[in-house]
């Protein structure tokens, strides 16, 4: 079955990208091609997307082969999906719904790939989610995913560099994110005001005695104050300056001068202490 041109399926059912919702549909199916060979092969395998809209992207991961969930919150969206449905029979299932309220391990119930141009109002807290919690391995197998260039940079960024921050310690030190591919402004629609990229992220094996949520207090308490020295800024932080002390850390040094493997250590010396 041949799929009409994107722009007309956004025509034929009336769609507008929602500012509410974060939306900047993408419409190059070459680029979303190239977008849906970022995972590694993904033929016959699950991949979740959120946020599909008319199904830009949805077209191309079932044109790889894949078998797609999508979660769409927009109801406007659900019949142009409807009609992915029928062309790909059994390759597609629609979820409508807020992927922020949905157990997407037990909505999936097998390990998932992740592939979304996700709504910008929402991907860092999507984000930040898929790398938290104790349990790792993680239910995902990787993460490919549209941000704004500046939070892209950021999730990627090295020590001692201005967008190096708490996003990329709680990014890097079990997993290994890359920036995939630029996307220019223009090929989205309608254009937003800033450039976008894409993040391909697979997990690695976590370091042992480490708590997830003790190393985002410490990142949380260092890069809030990030000017600050770490003596300043880790001071209300149980054990914190103790476990500087002990991994040879000078106090008076300032966050972005840690490596991720510098809060790795701390974390678990803080962890020791408990």
């Amino acid at each position: 079955m041949s799929l009409p041109p994107l722009r007309e399926v956004i025509a034929t059912h009336g769609l507008s990208a929602s500012k509410a919702l974060g939306q900047n549909f993408l419409l190059d199916e070459q680029l979303l091609d190239r977008i849906a060979a970022i995972p590694d092969y993904i033929a016959g395998k699950p991949v979740l997307e959120i946020g599909p809209g008319p199904g830009g992207l949805t077209r191309a991961l079932l044109r790889a082969g894949a078998r797609v969930t999508a979660i769409e919150r927009d109801s406007r969206c659900i019949p142009a999906l409807a009609e992915l449905q029928e062309a790909f029979p059994g390759q597609l299932r629609v979820v409508e719904g807020d992927a922020l309220s949905i157990d997407q391990p037990e909505l999936m119930g097998e390990p998932f790939a992740v592939a979304s141009n996700l709504p910008y109002n929402i991907g860092t807290l999507l984000f930040t989610r898929w790398m938290g919690g104790e349990a790792w391995p993680p239910p995902w197998t990787s993460l490919t995913l549209m941000f704004q260039q500046e939070v892209a940079q950021r999730i990627v960024a090295n020590p001692g560099t201005g967008a190096y921050g708490r996003l990329a310690v709680l990014a890097q030190w079990r997993a290994a994110p890359r920036l995939a591919m630029k996307v220019h402004r223009s090929a989205f629609t309608p254009p937003p005001k800033v450039m976008s990229a894409m993040i391909h992220v697979e997990p690695r094996p976590a370091p042992e005695g480490v708590s997830a949520k003790m190393l985002e207090r410490l990142t949380e308490a260092a890069f809030g104050q990030r000017r600050k020295m770490l003596r300043q800024s880790l001071k209300n932080l149980p054990g914190a300056l103790d476990a500087l002390v002990e991994c040879g850390i000078d106090s008076t040094r300032r966050a972005e001068t840690l490596l991720v493997e510098d809060f790795v250590a701390v974390t678990r010396a803080m962890g020791a202490r408990r």
